[in-house]
């Protein structure tokens, strides 16, 4: 019994094709649409998996649905005369009902139940014209839209120009400021501190001669205290003497 004929239809048909260059990742897109009445299984298959990154590289279509895959190709060193020989396989089965485990039902599925399609890659550098039509492309598009706007497209340039030359000018010069500001501050802040320490240590002197001062007052307070003391028992003797005498 011969497989049966594939029931999805695929675009592109039979070949993938990426454009370079191919320094960073190329991506294309493989599009998958069930025409039929029943639930269809798909799974995607390459030779080259280390050389490709496939999302989503399996599922379910539901019937008249549609489902796009994006074939992701890793960054490599072409060779224009190097032809590629990686393929990929779309392989698919109607889904049965009620179906949940994927993997067990690819597994358990007959050879004469699958339907598989299969499409080369290609691989193309862009030509010099493409480059060019490109660039004219990104520099028109501008003006265009520019000159719908307000139609004034040959003065929109120089006049963004200029802005943001002054915009420069003025970010300079606030940062110029900014950082003189801070400079300003940080030289306060340190002869604030210088002159905190100065008076810290003028301090300690004072209150030493101040306390030292208070000490040598009270002593002579209290060493003059019995001399006052002496000198009025005198007089009082010497007042007494006197009035006996005379």
């Amino acid at each position: 019994m011969s497989k049966s004929e594939q029931i999805l239809i695929l675009d592109p048909p039979t070949d993938l094709k990426f454009k370079g260059p191919f320094t960073d990742v190329v991506t294309t897109n493989l599009k998958l649409r069930n025409p039929s009445d029943k639930r269809v299984c798909f799974k995607v298959k390459t030779t080259a998996p280390r050389r490709y990154c496939v999302r989503p590289n399996s599922g379910i279509i539901d019937p008249g649905a549609s489902v796009t895959v994006s074939v992701m190709l890793q960054p490599f060193d072409y060779d224009p005369n190097e032809k590629s020989k990686h393929k990929f396989m779309v392989q698919t089965i109607f889904a049965p009902p009620n179906v949940t485990d994927l993997e067990g039902m690819w597994k358990d599925a007959k050879p004469d139940d699958l339907m598989d399609s299969k499409l080369r890659c290609v691989f193309e550098m862009p030509s010099e014209n493409d480059k060019v039509n490109d660039v004219d492309a990104s520099k028109s598009a501008p003006s265009l839209h520019v000159s719908k706007s307000d139609g004034t497209s040959a003065q929109a340039k120089p006049v963004s120009t200029s802005l943001d030359d002054t915009e420069k000018k003025k970010l300079l010069e606030e940062c110029k400021r900014l950082q003189s500001e801070v400079a300003r501050v940080a030289e306060e802040n340190r002869q604030l501190k210088d002159e905190g320490l100065r008076q810290r240590k003028a301090l300690r002197p004072d209150n030493m001669v101040s306390n030292s001062g208070a000490m040598m007052s009270k002593q002579q307070s209290s060493s003059s205290l019995p001399s006052l003391l002496v000198v009025i028992a005198a007089i009082f003797i010497g007042f007494f003497l006197g009035k006996f005498i005379l």
